[in-house]
């Protein structure tokens, strides 16, 4: 039996702010520019949700 976790892990190499998107990025097998723009328009057409989001997960999600 295969017990591989996939764990969400802030980004130290792929960071811009704090490496939330670059742990969702490796976390999902996506490109760390992609999960950027898509936080940037969740963001826009959710009147800052997006960004409140990325501020809990700054606070909650743990370094690798």
């Amino acid at each position: 039996m295969n017990t591989d976790t996939i764990k969400l892990r802030r980004s130290l190499d792929d960071r811009m702010v704090a490496g939330v998107c670059g742990g969702i990025a490796r976390m999902v097998k996506m490109d760390a520019a992609l999960v950027r723009i898509l936080l940037v328009a969740a963001t826009l057409l959710g009147f800052g949700t997006g960004a409140v989001i990325y501020l809990i997960a700054w606070m909650v999600v743990p370094e690798e």
